[in-house]
């Protein structure tokens, strides 16, 4: 966890930034990241530095070996004028990593040209390439020395005091997303740590699973699903396990190249130093991919605008329209091994919508799969972003049925406030979502008047696969005993009467 001082000294970089002129917060810490990376690369190159000193070995280096190459090193120009500063990473570091390749940073002329592309092949490789892949349309948007340099000397005083390792490090990056208050333009939003988090508990990560998350914006439900997996299996997990941690083992597609470069730094601050983070429209001809993800985290966008002509045939075969939420549905489906896991995040409106399309995505779960659990969570979750009323679906994909009784839980409380604030408060039904989900057995004899329940298949099908927990849960109505009529008669007099002398009183003090 990050400290107050550490979020007041991230504070004031972003104050510095927008008083640059600079306020979209998503520009703000597309900059950040930037030189985020810059400094890692450097840092990289120290390491290797000491590397060969330890050793004597010689190995390939990231920055060229010029005297052009060596002053675009962070630690080379961190403690130069403003100017100078501004001028060698806004005319040589920065078009220098939009062209990396193979690890390498390429020469750079006197003129801030390209001389060559170093790792020839262009085969992405290393660590930081999995940022660099879209960094072609980057732009550096810094707009004065003054603030550059104050930026500058503000991360370097975090990372030389405050951040300690990748965890740190991982934890700044979030407070930085935390700052995200709008939605994007296909109705993205960004999911609540605590939501993602209880998400992943309940579907329960192993080092063995391949995860994915087909839209995947900042990568937050691969970062949770990793920090899960550290969390319960670090001691034990084999090295062919670390290796397919660090990057085979979180895939995240999406169609902005923003969220594409911020979520691979994400991923990267988090220990997963060569994720697969690709872009891709999910739901249309591009993405063939079928059968090969043991689990799906997901908060697919709901009101996404998309050509018909582009959806994938084999989508629409489930369920025929051109709604991105149900799309997806059909997608996570598909792109699910036969046992994999999925939790999703979908509008309220796909637990009941009546169209044909949304009764065949439902009736495909239940039929063909093993639909487990819908949570269903108060309208205030997604704020300040939005309003709306979401619900969590939990479902494995067998291809043969299996969805037997379902799980339907009535979240209360997400322990914030439903309000624009969201600010903490002790009511919290997270953790007893958890424990109830992960003992079903013991939900058998909950009666459809409390706040969590089993409804059966049969049940759901003769009411025409209606997932809304409005329609199974059952309000207990207690008795309100009235007094008689004469009595409250009687009181209202009484009360008029009080009310007349109180009023003669007040009139004659006014005389």
């Amino acid at each position: 966890m990050i400290t107050g001082v550490i979020k007041n000294k991230i504070d004031k970089i972003w104050t510095d930034i927008w008083a640059g002129g600079i306020t979209n917060p998503l520009t703000v810490i597309e900059q950040l990241t930037y030189l985020i990376f810059i400094r890692s690369l450097d840092e990289k190159e120290l390491e290797t530095e000491q590397f060969e000193n330890a050793t004597g070995e010689s190995l390939e280096k990231i920055f060229p070996q010029t005297e052009i190459g060596q002053s675009m090193r962070w630690s080379h120009f961190k403690d130069r004028h403003p100017q100078d500063i501004f001028n060698i990473i806004a005319n040589f570091v920065f078009p220098a990593i939009k062209k990396m390749k193979g690890g390498k940073l390429p020469e750079i002329g006197a003129d801030g040209k390209i001389l060559d592309n170093a790792g020839n092949g262009g085969e992405l490789s290393e660590d930081m390439t999995a940022f660099s892949r879209y960094m072609e349309d980057a732009m550096f948007l810094i707009p004065t020395p003054q603030v550059l340099q104050k930026i500058v000397t503000g991360l370097e005083d975090l990372y030389q005091h405050d951040l300690t390792g990748l965890d740190m490090q991982g934890d700044l990056y979030e407070y930085m997303l935390g700052k995200l208050s709008t939605a994007g333009q296909n109705g993205q939003f960004r999911t609540p740590k605590h939501i993602r988090e209880m998400m992943v508990e309940l579907i329960a990560p192993t080092p063995d699973d391949l995860i994915c998350d087909p839209a995947c914006g900042t990568a937050g439900f691969l970062v949770s699903a990793s920090e899960f997996i550290r969390r319960h299996f670090e001691d034990t997990m084999t090295s062919q396990q670390w290796e397919r941690f660090a990057g085979e083992s979180f895939t995240g597609f999406d169609t902005d190249r923003t969220m594409l470069r911020i979520s691979a730094m994400n991923l990267m601050l988090h220990s997963i130093t060569h994720p697969k983070i690709e872009y891709k429209d999910s739901v249309s001809k591009q993405n063939d991919i079928s059968g090969k993800y043991d689990v799906i985290l997901a908060n697919p966008p709901f009101k996404g605008t998309i050509d018909a002509e582009s959806i994938h045939d084999n989508l629409k075969n489930v369920t025929n329209t051109k709604k991105t939420e149900l799309l997806f549905l059909a997608l996570f489906l598909r792109m699910l091994k036969k046992g994999g896991r999925c939790a999703c995040i979908v509008p309220d409106g796909v637990l009941f919508g009546g169209s044909k399309a949304h009764q065949s995505i439902r009736r495909e779960i239940i039929e063909n799969n093993q639909l487990r659990a819908v949570i269903s969570m108060p309208s205030g979750v997604f704020k300040p972003y939005a309003g709306v009323s979401t619900a969590v679906l939990v479902f494995t994909r067998t291809g043969a049925g299996g969805t037997d009784q379902v799980w339907f839980y009535d979240m209360k409380a997400d322990g914030f406030s439903l309000d624009d604030k969201r600010s903490e408060i002790a009511e919290n039904d997270i953790p007893d979502i958890i424990e109830r989900f992960h003992n079903l057995a013991r939900e058998a004899e909950r009666k459809r008047t409390e706040q969590s329940f089993l409804v059966s298949k049969q049940e759901i099908v003769d009411n025409g696969y209606d997932l809304s927990i409005n329609k199974y849960k059952q309000t207990e109505y207690v008795p309100v005993e009235y007094p008689p009529t004469s009595e409250i008669l009687a009181e209202l007099r009484k009360l008029e009467k009080e009310i007349a002398a109180g009023l003669e009183e007040l009139e004659g003090m006014l005389k």
